[in-house]
């Protein structure tokens, strides 16, 4: 539960950090995001080589998939996806009901207080402190092999579901 903390706060940090750099408008915000996503992107590259050194190799994207729900998750946020779901043809969908790094944001007053008044205020907070954690899942995908595109959506907080698409070559 000590673990937890300080990356929660380096994650809040981080992201506002990269938000005070710009000036806020809508070019920047889409810079910032992708800035978020690059770091994540590389920190899942580094984490899934350290998990998988000892590690058998796969045998399909299925399996991959697994793994990233159990272990790379548990190894991040303490606990495993809540739920994965597959259409078999290269779209899953992991859903987190209770995602660890938007808990802090949708329990907080002034997230609350500001909600109702600016409606894109749920949507570029939850864009914001998702994009690191796509960034994250696609990194350890790419360290495995597998090409993708993950997305993310907070309709309920703290609930989230991550879209990966794997792109075939």
């Amino acid at each position: 539960m000590a673990d937890e903390a300080p990356f929660q706060f380096l994650h809040s940090e981080v992201i506002h950090y990269i938000c005070k750099t710009g000036d806020g408008g809508d070019t920047e915000n889409g810079r910032n995001i992708t800035k978020l996503e690059n770091m994540g992107f590389r920190v899942g590259q580094g984490l899934m080589e350290r998990l998988t050194k000892d590690t058998a190799r796969f045998k399909d994207e299925l399996d991959v998939m697994k793994f990233i729900c159990k272990d790379f998750w548990t190894c991040v946020f303490k606990k495993q996806i809540d739920n994965l779901r597959t259409n078999h043809q290269g779209i899953y969908v992991l859903q987190d009901n209770k995602f660890r790094l938007l808990g802090s944001l949708s329990a907080g007053k002034q997230y609350l207080e500001h909600a109702p008044k600016v409606p894109a205020v749920s949507s570029t907070l939850s864009t914001l402190f998702l994009a690191f954690t796509c960034g994250l899942v696609r990194g350890g995908l790419s360290s495995l092999g597998v090409k993708s595109l993950v997305t993310a959506e907070a309709a309920v907080m703290p609930a989230c579901k991550f879209q990966v698409m794997i792109q075939k070559c």
